[in-house]
């Protein structure tokens, strides 16, 4: 028994014992290491490709895309493997995704990031209007893109050659109702709301309406012989659930616009 023992000591101090010893873990380590380096690089991935060819600009919607098994080789840094980051996101302005292309951080952008991604917030048959706004008309900035406002209207006629007006030939009221806004932006065309830390001075406001309202307040807006001034004002259809519709508010304002003005 104690030379059953005493063999083992003996073994662990036999320096060829023990180098071939270390020799066995070192290659089982390797041995190991190597296959799960193999099996990495070989163990294909999925992700989603596109099933269509999507020219620039473009809603990238779930039927576009599919999935598709590739090996990791195939993947960079810049691949886009999940569909939650494709689907609902725009193949950039200046990018045409070819049919069977992966997606990648480039190429698929969110709708802000589009030049003209405003575009994309209007319906159609209705056209955009820039009104010109300040600090005081927005309320102090209370006026953002998502709320809504009321388009006020209050048009005075001019008497004489210096532009004087008649108090007494005044037609005033709320002219539309329940317009979202669009977009607020600066003098020099960004978005005010972009950075909120640091806020720009608003200068006009985006909205869009249907094109014979479109066609009345540009009239307004361009009355030669009357001072006209539109003026928006924040409601709280933004805090609704659903939010009133947009209505055209003063039906004898309108008539009365279109029967001094003229279409050429």
């Amino acid at each position: 028994m104690q030379g059953n023992k005493s063999g083992l000591p003996k073994i662990l101090t036999n320096k060829n014992t023990v180098t071939i010893f270390g020799f066995a873990i070192a290659f089982v380590i390797l041995f190991f290491a190597y296959n799960i380096r193999v099996n990495k690089s070989i163990n294909p991935q999925t992700i989603p490709y596109a099933k269509v060819k999507i020219e620039a600009g473009t809603k990238i919607t779930a039927d576009m895309i599919g999935t598709m098994q590739v090996p990791p080789a195939m993947i960079t840094d810049t691949t886009l493997q999940n569909q939650s980051d494709v689907i609902d996101h725009y193949s950039n302005a200046d990018t045409i995704i070819p049919k069977g292309s992966l997606f990648y951080e480039r190429s698929v952008v969110n709708k802000e990031e589009l030049p003209a991604s405003i575009i994309y917030d209007i319906e159609d048959g209705e056209y955009l209007f820039n009104l010109t706004v300040d600090s005081d008309s927005t309320y102090g900035n209370l006026i953002y893109p998502g709320s809504y406002i009321d388009i006020d209207v209050t048009i005075k006629q001019l008497t004489d050659s210096e532009n004087q007006v008649d108090d007494k030939l005044t037609r005033y009221g709320t002219l539309f109702t329940n317009v979202e806004v669009i977009q607020v932006q600066d003098s020099a065309g960004n978005n005010v709301f972009a950075d909120l830390d640091n806020k720009g001075t608003p200068s006009r406001i985006i909205f869009a309406l249907p094109y014979d309202d479109y066609v009345l307040l540009t009239k307004i807006a361009n009355l030669s012989s009357w001072s006209a001034n539109i003026s928006p004002r924040p409601t709280n259809e933004a805090l609704n659930e659903n939010p009133e519709e947009y209505k055209l508010s003063d039906q004898q304002i309108a008539d009365w616009v279109n029967q001094i003005t003229a279409m050429t």
